[in-house]
């Protein structure tokens, strides 16, 4: 079983019809580390934590999300690829912020239900997340 193929989508944030993308599919001969072994040679990139301060996004192995940055004769295409014990769904977006937005979407749900450690002041909706919980977790020295 390959964990990729290629596939005509549509990104979520334009609209656009792509061609011959590379797509993550359902994975269910392994586990999930192995799938992200699988996908790493390819680019893609499973993503552990978001937020200011990298709360989880989901629960490995059980529940993964992966990422991968590429081009396209009309420029940078942004992939996110949900991973749930096996059941995989890949999505593309034309802007990094739209990407981020999916990814704030996807860590809120995460987050509100229970499935994955979060903010302990999250509120009750998305569209009250405040901004510093809706971007990349990057590490800085002391």
């Amino acid at each position: 079983m390959n964990a990729i193929t290629t596939a005509t989508i549509t990104t979520q944030d334009t609209a656009e019809v792509l061609f011959n993308v590379p797509v993550l599919g359902d994975y269910h001969m392994n586990t999930g580390y192995d799938w992200m072994e699988d996908i790493e040679p390819a680019g893609w990139v499973v993503l552990p934590s978001w937020g200011c301060d990298g709360w989880d996004v989901g629960q490995w192995p059980y529940v993964m999300l992966a990422l991968l940055r590429t081009n396209d004769p009309e420029g940078e295409l942004f992939a996110m690829a949900t991973y749930t014990e096996g059941d995989v769904k890949t999505t593309y977006y034309r802007s990094q912020s739209a990407q981020w937005a999916a990814i704030s979407a996807y860590a809120f749900w995460q987050w509100k239900n229970g499935q994955a450690q979060g903010p302990a002041d999250l509120p009750e909706t998305l569209e009250e997340l405040p901004s510093q919980y809706r971007i990349p977790f990057t590490v800085t020295g002391h």
